[in-house]
């Protein structure tokens, strides 16, 4: 009884696959020019698409305008002692802001100064906590606005 169930089974699936191969055989033969056009359209459509970002990518363009300024002649800074004193800050200390300020790393401030990055952040740490700074930009920030560096 099984052999005839799966004897029946697998006739019936040769069957459907001659039937459907049929099928795709008549579709493509009917239907040929059909697809022939179809995909040379998508090919022509995915070539221009291609080519016309290609051609109108925008290419953006810098433009760098150096513009004269009088500047008035500079004075002299002059240095608030008597905020220095108040403030408690010392002589390194100041030295390594105005390194900051001239836009030094700690590494760089250290190659320059024959010390460690360790003994910058501790001049350093020590002066933003005089100051009341967070971070080193506001720090420079504090330090100019009390006439402390240049």
């Amino acid at each position: 009884m099984r052999k005839h169930i799966l004897l029946y089974g697998l006739l019936g699936g040769i069957l459907i696959a001659a039937l459907r191969f049929i099928e795709y055989r008549w579709i493509v033969v009917e239907h040929s020019l059909e697809i022939y056009a179809a995909l040379i359209a998508a090919l022509f459509a995915a070539i221009g698409i291609w080519l016309g970002l290609r051609l109108t990518r925008r290419v953006e363009t810098m433009v760098v305008r150096e513009i004269a300024v009088a500047m008035p002649a500079t004075t002299v800074f002059e240095r608030d002692q008597a905020r220095v004193s108040a403030l408690g800050l010392t002589a390194r200390e100041l030295e390594m802001l105005e390194l900051v300020a001239a836009g030094l790393s700690n590494k760089e401030i250290a190659a320059r100064e024959f010390v460690s990055e360790n003994t910058v952040k501790t001049h350093l740490s020590r002066a933003f906590e005089k100051l009341g700074a967070q971070r080193r930009t506001q720090a420079v920030q504090i330090a100019k606005a009390e006439r402390l560096i240049a």
